[in-house]
């Protein structure tokens, strides 16, 4: 349920129209969602030997810890506090808040509880009606969640089950009540021909052409494996899973299979309901919406909206669950605040919990000021820029199980690799592929990536020297 729940968010609902406009076919658009299930299938089944052999708490901030050294451990979880878990629980509770406008007018960005605060020309600070209502969920879900595991788990399983039945729904009712035979037949009549308006994926290039069809294959990933993360966030909780030698492997494979195959199934829904160009210009990407319409004439966006905010409800909890574990562990190591390192009564690392909720929330409240006027949100710019910072500790974990082997050839290891040596390589070399192709083609939403990640060095280096300090002091 933490695997699943985790990766359904709203991803699935609304990135279908951006990667239809970058590659300009029904083909590839299928295409695209394929790479994105085989990567996440092979790095899933690869880092079941990681965490068989590491049933701890912190996931893949112990495994690169142990592979390479604890400053890589760090910098990982430092990205993961600073942008990855937190940004995308900020995104994803104001995505629900923006659904929740859907059925309550009230709930708007534009109202505004304090108006915009300009900090620069480029950044502002606001709570509207939908920040509010982020900010909130956030504070319900921290909160519940540090009253034990026995709640926490319980909003995940009740919500995880309902939104996977929704998605199901969807899919059924698009290839059944929804189907359109004219845009079926146009659809899967002719998959490879490109149509609509292609959208420039870097250096002026399109699908058009077939080294502009490559890199706008490698870029469209951003959404799909966007949409398909934190299926690792499992790993996050190995301390308080039964048998998790066993168990986290397991739910590695079964959940990521369950979610790619949805995923998969869920677009050819939409091929089956919608035309092409429907889909490239589904109003706010709303691709989901725009299938429910057919199925449901005039009742469509209601009825996403209701979906997607039990989806989003649900994803946030898991990421909420999931990401105070690793700081739990880096702060049992001295590197992190030392209260996130403790746990009360409830047997959960409360204090880890609430300083992640305190900075979600913060990334909740600052604006990015577009040229037109218009207010972006800052941790969509953060959650660009983090897409290829996390690729790169993909790569170093599956490239991990190579350095354990090496390092540690002696050890227990009641789940092997899938496919070693040869399947992990594929997904170091298609994951490296990609991330060469976006630092080339997408610098602006790369290179910001790997300095977040290059600020933490400092920071490594300050809780490293207070580590020392307290270890000679308990010493004396």
């Amino acid at each position: 349920m933490i695997v699943a729940g985790a990766m359904i968010g709203s991803g699935i609902f609304i990135v279908s129209a951006e990667i239809s406009r970058q590659v300009g076919t029904p083909g590839w658009l299928l295409v695209v969602w394929l790479i994105t299930g085989l990567l996440t299938l092979i790095g899933a089944v690869s880092y079941g030997e990681l965490a068989a052999m590491m049933p701890k708490a912190g996931g893949q901030y112990v495994y690169l810890r142990e592979a390479f050294s604890p400053m890589w451990g760090f910098l990982y979880g430092w990205t993961l506090f600073l942008v990855i878990q937190t940004g995308t629980i900020a995104a994803v509770a104001v995505g629900f808040a923006r659904y929740l406008g859907v059925l309550w007018p009230a709930i708007s960005e534009s109202n505004y509880i304090i108006a915009p605060i300009h900090l620069s020309s480029g950044y502002a600070v606001s709570l509207s009606t939908t920040q509010l209502i982020g900010v909130l969920m956030v504070a319900l879900l921290t909160w519940m969640n540090t009253r034990g595991l026995k709640v926490g788990k319980l909003v995940q399983n009740i919500f995880t089950v309902t939104k996977t039945g929704a998605l199901i729904a969807l899919i059924a009712l698009g290839v059944t009540a929804g189907y359109q035979a004219v845009a079926a037949n146009a659809n899967f009549g002719d998959l490879w021909t490109a149509r609509g308006s292609l959208q420039d994926v870097g250096a002026g290039l399109t699908a058009a052409t077939a080294f502009g069809l490559f890199v706008a294959i490698c870029v469209a990933q951003t959404n799909s494996l966007f949409s398909a993360d934190a299926w690792n966030n499992i790993t996050f909780t190995a301390g308080e899973v039964k048998d998790p030698r066993h168990n986290i492997p397991l739910s590695l494979a079964l959940g990521t299979t369950l979610v790619i195959g949805l995923y998969l199934l869920a677009n050819v829904s939409y091929l089956t309901t919608l035309p092409l160009s429907a889909i490239q210009q589904a109003p706010s990407d709303r691709v989901a919406s725009a299938t429910a319409d057919v199925i449901f004439p005039g009742y469509g966006a209601v009825i996403m909206a209701v979906a997607i905010m039990i989806s989003t409800f649900g994803c946030t909890n898991g990421l909420i669950l999931a990401g105070a574990r690793a700081y739990y562990a880096m702060a049992q190591d001295g590197l992190f605040f030392r209260p996130a390192g403790e746990l009360n009564r409830n047997a959960v690392p409360a204090w880890g919990l609430v300083i992640q909720g305190v900075w979600a929330v913060i990334l909740v409240l600052p604006r990015t000021v577009r040229p037109d006027g218009s207010y972006g949100n800052l941790y969509s710019n953060l959650l660009d820029y983090v897409i290829s910072a996390a690729l790169i500790f993909y790569i170093l974990t599956i490239a991990g199980i190579y350095a354990l082997r090496r390092k540690q050839p002696g050890a227990e290891r009641p789940y092997k690799a899938f496919g070693y040596p040869v399947v992990p390589a594929f997904y170091i070399i298609g994951a490296a592929v990609i991330l060469v192709v976006l630092f080339i083609y997408k610098t602006a939403t790369t290179w910001p990536g790997l300095l977040i990640i290059l600020s933490g060095a400092p920071a490594y280096l300050i809780w490293r020297i207070q580590a020392r300090k307290r270890a000679v002091a308990a010493q004396n």
